[in-house]
Parts: C-alpha cells; structure tokens; sequence
C-alpha cells in the first residue's frame, strides 16, 4: 500500500512542476504522509527530478529539514 503513496505522490509533483509554490506545498503535503524510508527515495527522487528544472532546487529545502 505504501508503495501506492509513493508513487502517487511523484505524479502529483511531475504534473505540478509548472509552478515553484504549488510544487512546494504538493512537497510539504508529502513530507506528511509518507513513511520515514518513503522519504529517502523521494529525496533521491527529487535529486534527480530537478536536475531538469533547476528552478525547483529550492524546494529541496523543505525535504532536508
């Protein structure tokens, strides 16, 4: 079921990418729900994701607190 979580939570910031705010507060709503180990692969995740859209670095922040 996690599994689930996690991979609709990476859909969800992929379609909201378009804007920097909404990204991040779609980031702090994930923060909420996944589980402790979710985390380190969003992170990983998002590493990755933003090599793309360096205008999304910022929002690493809210991930690394």
């Amino acid at each position: 079921m996690s599994k689930v979580m996690f991979e609709y939570t990476k859909s969800v910031l992929e379609r909201v990418s378009f804007d920097v705010s909404l990204f991040c507060k779609e980031l702090e709503k994930a923060i909420k729900t996944l589980l402790p180990y979710e985390m380190e692969l969003l992170r990983e995740w998002l590493l990755d994701f933003t090599i793309e859209k360096p205008e999304l670095k910022q929002c690493l922040i809210i991930v690394n607190k």
